[in-house]
């Protein structure tokens, strides 16, 4: 499939992504993740996953409906903000240890680059031994940070819970927000309290296969669950040790591949339709729900191998969705936001069914901002320029003198 490229700063061609009715036709490029050694995952309590659950219960769709929406003019305006930015340090946390550091440190250099353009003075540190010497010394503390870690400590809470123990502003969820979103069965659960849609699932740690025996357990779940299957870590990203399952002989080897990166599988129906991401921005608390993106790939699954193989991986913005399925993807996108407390920013990932409905998969509270992301190829294709819109959202967290 053909697709028109209109280059942007910094950008690259190499994949495709396809633009449809208005939105801009952007290039990509795949970008390959390189494990790295593991590290372990916050767990979210019982306790606090309940309390979101309550407020989850009174999110309504009529609220979203009525939330005031961020135009195009508002971020323009918000970007041309008289803050002197030259002044004002900003800080960018990437790397880390987890299985996820290439790709954090990609997309960490590339925010890093957007905002040097629109003016800023920005930072790179990688998340090490002299991290929290850097947050704390007067002559290097910054006024800003944006944690751009992907995976456990950038995604768990972790990396949150010390900048507000260091009394620093930053952009993005607040720790117990975060644990909740890295969670996905407590997630799904929360969101379906809310009133969304999400494949039914079990939830397995390695030990009960090996205490009641992998056979045993692997004949209830076919009976319960049936085929096919998704199989996932509870806790992860990227896709790394997912595997969708359509023959009985597949699952032994799917889940091994699991616990290769977690404790615990998330085991769900496997739900055919088109696979959707929908990104939101917050300005000064008002939303920017930004095109539905849809992601297409040969095998109809967009696993590990798809994300990491330059290619054949295609993208459409908006996605290829009536009206009415677009309107409610973005609904959706927008409830899972806010029932799970999320703030600034987030990525919300839906199989659209074969009846039009989206089931929610889980939401990313630091999504991917390399130049082949998700989030990225939404706000290009919607007609955002990237310093402005990453000014737009500094400028925006800047303004509300945050504590935390």
């Amino acid at each position: 499939m053909a697709a028109k490229h209109s280059k942007t700063p910094r950008q690259q061609t190499g994949g495709k992504t396809v633009a449809t009715g208005k939105a801009k036709t952007i290039a990509s490029t795949k970008t390959t993740t390189v494990a790295s050694p593991t590290s372990t995952a916050a767990t979210t309590s019982a306790t606090g996953a309940s309390e979101v659950a309550k407020k989850a219960r009174r999110t309504s769709h009529r609220s979203i409906r009525e939330a005031t929406p961020v135009t195009m003019d508002d971020v323009t305006s918000l970007a041309s903000k008289t803050t002197k930015r030259a002044d004002k340090s900003l800080l960018v946390i990437c790397g880390g240890l987890s299985h996820e550091r290439d790709v954090s440190i990609s997309s960490g250099h590339r925010v890093q680059g957007f905002l040097e353009e629109a003016g800023w003075t920005v930072h790179v540190h990688d998340m090490d031994g002299s991290l929290l010497p850097y947050l704390t010394d007067e002559s290097t503390r910054p006024d800003l940070v944006w944690p751009l870690l992907h995976g456990a400590n950038g995604e768990d809470g972790s990396i949150r819970d010390v900048l507000e123990m260091a009394g620093l502003p930053y952009i993005g969820s607040r720790a117990k927000a975060s644990r909740t979103a890295w969670s996905k069965p407590i997630a799904k659960n929360v969101v379906r309290m809310a009133g969304l849609h999400t494949p039914h699932s079990v939830t397995l740690p390695e030990s009960m296969f090996r205490e009641l025996g992998v056979e045993p357990v692997i004949d209830m779940l076919l009976g319960s669950l049936g085929l096919p299957l998704f199989i996932k870590p509870t806790m992860g990203g990227s896709a790394m040790g997912c595997t969708m399952v359509t023959e009985q002989s597949q699952l032994t080897q799917a889940l091994i591949n699991c616990f290769a990166y977690g404790d615990v599988a998330l085991i769900e129906q496997a739900v055919t339709g088109a696979e959707v991401s929908v990104s939101i921005l917050e300005f000064d608390g008002h939303p920017l729900v930004l095109p539905p993106l849809e992601i297409w790939t040969p095998s109809g699954t967009y696993d590990f191998e798809a994300r990491s193989t330059p290619g054949p991986t295609e993208f459409y913005v908006p996605a290829r969705l009536d009206a009415k399925t677009t309107q409610a993807v973005s609904d959706a996108a927008l409830t899972a936001h806010r029932a799970l407390g999320l703030r600034d920013i987030s990525r919300t990932d839906f199989i659209v069914d074969a009846q039009g409905q989206p089931q929610f998969l889980e939401s990313n509270v630091a999504p991917g901002m390399t130049d082949t992301s998700l989030l990225p190829q939404s706000a290009q294709a919607a007609g955002y320029n990237l310093p402005e819109l990453y000014t737009a959202l500094v400028q925006s967290v800047l303004n509300q003198k945050r504590t935390d």
